[in-house]
C-alpha cells in the first residue's frame, strides 16, 4: 500500500526518528512530518534525516503527548491532512513520571497513552487522518517473564479499575516507572481495538517494535534498575533475543503499509521480545474481550 503523508510522534531520535528514515525511502512517500517536544532537536533530527536519505519530505510539528492543549494545538497546525499516523512518543518518561498532569493522570500515561487518544481523535475531528493509524505497542502488555515484567494483574478490567491505571492509584506506592508500563501499553492495545469497531475507514493496528538496543527508553529508570537492564539487554542481545533500532522501526513501518495486518489487530513477539510477530488475544485473553476492550477507552474518555 502507498502511503504519501505520515506523522510520526516521539520522532526526533531512535525508533521515531528511524521510522522516519525508513518511510522517506519508500515509493509515493511525499511528506513526512516529525512530531516532536523540542524544537532545537527536532531541528537537528530533520537536518540528519535529510542528509541520511537524500530527501526533502520532512517538516516539523511541535507537540508535546504529555500535555493535551499542546497536542490540540499541534493538530491545528497540522497544514494537511496525513494518510498514516505512527504514535511512537513516550517511554518510561524520566523522575517525574507519576506526578499528575492538570488533567488528572500520570506523567506516563499521558505521554503514552492519552496524548495519542487526544490525537488521534482530534485528527479524525478534523479530517486530518484517512487511512491507518499505528501505535507502539509493547510485549509488556501481556507480560515479559525474561525481564522481569509480570502479566498485568486484572481484577475486573472494569471503567473503574481502568481509571485507576490512568491516575496511578493501581499501583500504590510505586516507585519504578515499570511497574506501571505493562498496564499503561496494555490499555493502550485495548483502546485501539475498540476504535477499530467504531472507526472502519480507518485501519488501526499495535505494534510492538519489540526488544530493541540503543533505544532512549530505560534512561529515566532508577540507577540500580538501569544497570541490571542494560546487563540484560547484553546478554539478551548476544542470545539473539533483542534487535536492533532498525528491526524494530520496520515493525512499525510494516504495520502502516500492509494490509495483511487488519484492523484492531495487536501484534508483538511470538516469543520473547525479538524474532517473529504474532497476535497476541492468545497470551492474555482480556485483549480480544469487547467489553474489556470498551471499558478501556470509556475509561479513557473520562480524562478528555
Amino acid at each position: 500500500m502507498m502511503i504519501k503523508s505520515i506523522l510520526i510522534t516521539g520522532a526526533n531520535s531512535g525508533l521515531g526518528k528511524e521510522s522516519a528514515r525508513q518511510l522517506a525511502l519508500k515509493r509515493g512517500v511525499e511528506k513526512i512530518y516529525l512530531g516532536c517536544r523540542n524544537e532545537a532537536r527536532a531541528l537537528e533530527a530533520k537536518k540528519d534525516l535529510e542528509k541520511l536519505t537524500g530527501k526533502n519530505v520532512f517538516d516539523i510539528l511541535i507537540m508535546d503527548t504529555s500535555n493535551l492543549t499542546s497536542v490540540r494545538n499541534a493538530v491545528k497546525k497540522l497544514p494537511e491532512p496525513v494518510e498514516g499516523l505512527i504514535m511512537n512518543a513516550g517511554g518510561a518518561v524520566g523522575k517525574s513520571f507519576n506526578d499528575k498532569t492538570i488533567d488528572g493522570v500520570t506523567e506516563i500515561f499521558a505521554a503514552n497513552v492519552l496524548g495519542h487518544v487526544a490525537l488521534t481523535e482530534e485528527l479524525i475531528k478534523a479530517n486530518k487522518l484517512t487511512r491507518v493509524a499505528v501505535y507502539a505497542g509493547s510485549e509488556a502488555a501481556r507480560g515479559v517473564p525474561e525481564m522481569g515484567m509480570k502479566k498485568p494483574d486484572l481484577k475486573t478490567s472494569s471503567v473503574e479499575e481502568f481509571k485507576t491505571i490512568i491516575d496511578g492509584s493501581f499501583f500504590g506506592n510505586n516507585k519504578d516507572p515499570m511497574v506501571p508500563y505493562g498496564p499503561i501499553k496494555l490499555m493502550a492495545a485495548l483502546w485501539m481495538s475498540s476504535i477499530a469497531r467504531t472507526r472502519p475507514s480507518i485501519r488501526f493496528v499495535t505494534m510492538s517494535p519489540g526488544g530493541t538496543t540503543g533505544t532512549e527508553g530505560i534512561s529515566a529508570l532508577p540507577v540500580v534498575k538501569r544497570v541490571v537492564f542494560k546487563g540484560m539487554f547484553k546478554l539478551m542481545s548476544a542470545l539473539g533475543k533483542m534487535h536492533t533500532v532498525d528491526v524494530g522501526a520496520k515493525r512499525y513501518v510494516d504495520g502502516l503499509l500492509f494490509d495483511k495486518y487488519p484492523s484492531g489487530s495487536f501484534y508483538a513477539s511470538k516469543k520473547g521480545m525479538s524474532g517473529a510477530i504474532a497476535t497476541q488475544g492468545s497470551f492474555f485473553d482480556v485483549i480480544d474481550n469487547h467489553v474489556v476492550q470498551d471499558n478501556a477507552t470509556k475509561a479513557l474518555q473520562s480524562y478528555l
